[in-house]
């Protein structure tokens, strides 16, 4: 790592700091403008995202220009605490893995920013609408620029507020309201995980710098490689909705469908991601961490491909899709220096046919009358030509369908698996199956088939300001993954520690089982909704286990409901009772007994010459009895 001082020509490096203050200024300037850019804010909005994305795609450039060892560049900002011994620079760390990121935000969230403007043009509040979305992207730069994990910490939550005010930017509607809390709360536990792993390594590095940490981790002891370890993941999974943190990603569809191909394609959910392949010098010291990073990631995958076969909602499905798709990340991060790059490189093309199918999903919902309900849709292919075909295109880079951008990324990652574990590879290879039945059954139930509209729908294609960002993430998701395959590991090697290794594009045993799988999971999709077969307009009735716990997401909420918020509640109407009884009836029955005392002693207090009298009398009675006692004991 190389700072400003030491290069001769900064270049872009010297403004580094726009990236972020672009897109936050901006964010500022229309939440506090009022009414008077109403008519101009959205395009605003999009021009700050964009001014972010030329100075990301700049700095790549030139990082392309430079010799490998001179890539990477840390830029100083300033002294931000620095009180006895503790001193904390804030700066930022442009390297490989992180310029990659910046690209991927700044890149599908400036598309975002642009299909927004015709999704939301007849929203009354879209210039706050746009702020958010403004402020989203720079707290997610924040996040992935720092170079400590306390700067990290503060784009963390920057994200987790915005995120909020984006789920529940609809809060008239209780439902998302409530889906904004529920995402908050459950993100602010994995915080917690996050917090306590920061605060570890302060305690034990005297830093929380990336530099230190990675030079420090080889000397931790088990016990704190463990322990840091899994705090790292708690966080992780928190952002990125992995088991058993998962139960706000699903709810979270109540917000604007940019929000959701904003938050759950390119951006929020990754950021867990990027927070383990990150610290992957912590995790290389601890076996038992990898090792949960690796079943959090499993279970994961095949807990969200289940809650995808079941559901009607189409975004749900996505979302269900994410949850399945961040997993492989997880998994592949997990396994170690085999999978570190091809966890980034999935990241990568998820974020091209993962936002491009949300976009295409609001597309829909724009010509359906924001009708979610696929048991509503058919025949739309020719209705919505360039929706059809973008989305097609993003279908089959989440199958793995040969040459598009998941077939490269996915299966390396599903080989990489059955490297390090059977079981590992065995799970991954069945979410592949799994994947390609229920994203074929969106495509069938949405596209194909007879018309189900309802009443008084007439379905129309987008206007161009939408169907123009779906056509360059479709090219994405067709060309991303090949354009990547042949360098994404040796530009990560530098700042991730992966270990290169020879891909051929002629796939190997487990590839062609892979394609085996993927096939056998389109043909049973199309053998229950295609063709000329019947879709009823309401989901039947059924008492497959199967069905049922994926139509409940796996009774997630239950579960949290019966392990959680229900003890919370009554340790709560506990504290209630034992406030009110004990602590309340204490000071009370205080109050009781001072006022009894004092009506008694009032009594004596008459006024009556008589009655002082007679009672100097009786005491000096008393007195005298007393010292006579006394005397003749």
């Amino acid at each position: 790592m190389i700072t400003l001082e030491t290069i001769a020509a900064t270049g872009v490096f010297s403004v580094a700091w726009l990236m972020i203050a672009v897109p936050a200024l901006m964010a500022g300037l229309l939440l506090i403008s009022g009414k008077f850019f109403d008519r101009t804010g959205h395009w605003m909005a999009v021009a700050a995202s964009t001014t972010s994305f030329v100075l990301a795609a700049w700095m790549f450039i030139q990082m392309l220009g430079a010799d490998p060892e001179h890539r990477a560049v840390s830029v100083p900002l300033y002294t931000w605490i620095n009180s006895g011994t503790w001193k904390i620079d804030a700066g930022l760390q442009i390297d490989q893995l992180s310029i990659v990121f910046a690209l991927l935000i700044t890149g599908v969230g400036s598309l975002i920013h642009l299909y927004s403007v015709g999704y939301m043009a007849h929203d009354v509040r879209r210039r706050r609408f746009f702020a958010y979305l403004n402020l989203f992207v720079a707290a997610m730069l924040l996040l992935v620029l720092a170079d400590n994990y306390l700067v990290l910490f503060v784009g963390w939550e920057g994200v987790g507020l915005a995120s909020y005010l984006l789920i529940g930017f609809w809060q008239h509607k209780p439902s998302a309201a409530a889906a904004a809390k529920k995402a908050f709360v459950m993100n602010r536990v994995g915080d917690l995980g996050l917090t306590m792993a920061v605060m570890s390594m302060l305690a034990l590095f005297g830093s929380s710098s990336f530099e230190a940490v990675n030079a420090g981790a080889a000397k931790l002891s088990p016990g704190w490689a463990t322990a840091i370890g899994l705090f790292l993941l708690l966080g992780a999974a928190g952002k990125s909705a992995q088991v058993p943190l998962q139960g706000w990603l699903l709810d979270a569809m109540e917000g604007p469908t940019p929000v959701s191909a904003l938050i759950h394609a390119a951006t929020m959910v990754t950021a867990g991601v990027y927070l383990v392949v990150r610290s992957h010098e912590v995790f290389e010291m601890s076996a038992t961490a990898a090792t949960a990073v690796v079943i959090v990631g499993a279970v994961t995958l095949l807990a969200g491909a289940w809650i995808g076969t079941s559901k009607d909602d189409i975004k749900k499905v996505l979302a269900g899709s994410t949850m399945s798709q961040i997993g492989y990340m997880m998994l592949a991060a997990g396994i170690g220096p085999a999978g570190y790059a091809f966890a980034i490189f999935h990241l990568l093309t998820h974020g091209f046919f993962k936002a491009n199918m949300f976009l295409g999903a609001g597309s829909v919902m724009h010509a359906m009358d924001d009708d979610v309900d696929m048991r509503h849709y058919g025949a739309l292919a020719k209705i919505l030509p360039y929706t059809f075909y973008t989305f097609a295109m993003g279908y089959l880079a989440i199958i793995g369908f040969p040459f598009f951008a998941g077939y490269f990324s996915k299966d390396h990652i599903i080989e990489a698996a059955f490297e390090h574990n059977l079981w590992a590879g065995v799970a991954a290879l069945v979410g592949a199956g799994i994947t390609a039945f229920y994203m074929t059954r969106l495509m069938l139930m949405t596209f194909a088939g007879q018309k189900r509209w309802r009443e008084g729908v007439h379905p129309h294609e987008s206007p161009k300001v939408m169907t123009v960002p779906l056509v360059v993430l479709a090219i994405f998701s067709v060309f991303g993954g090949l354009l990547m395959n042949a360098w994404i590991q040796e530009w990560l090697e530098p700042a991730v520690g992966n270990h290169v290794t020879e891909i051929s594009l002629v796939p190997n045993l487990i590839g062609w089982l892979t394609l085996a799988v993927v096939a056998a999971g389109v043909a049973i999709a199309w053998f229950v909704f295609g063709g000329k077969r019947t879709i009823p307009d309401v989901a039947p009735a059924t008492r497959n286990p199967f069905t049922v716990m994926g139509r409940n997401e796996l009774f997630g909420n239950t579960v949290n409901d019966v392990l959680v918020v229900q003890p919370t509640m009554m340790a709560a109407r506990g504290l209630t009772v034992a406030d009110t009884k004990a602590i309340d009836g204490g000071a009370n029955g205080l109050v009781t007994v001072f006022n009894g005392l004092s009506t008694q002693v009032r009594r004596l207090q008459n006024g009556q010459v008589r009655t002082y009298a007679l009672t100097m009398a009786l005491g000096a009675v008393a007195v005298g009895v007393v010292m006579i006692l006394s005397q003749l004991g």
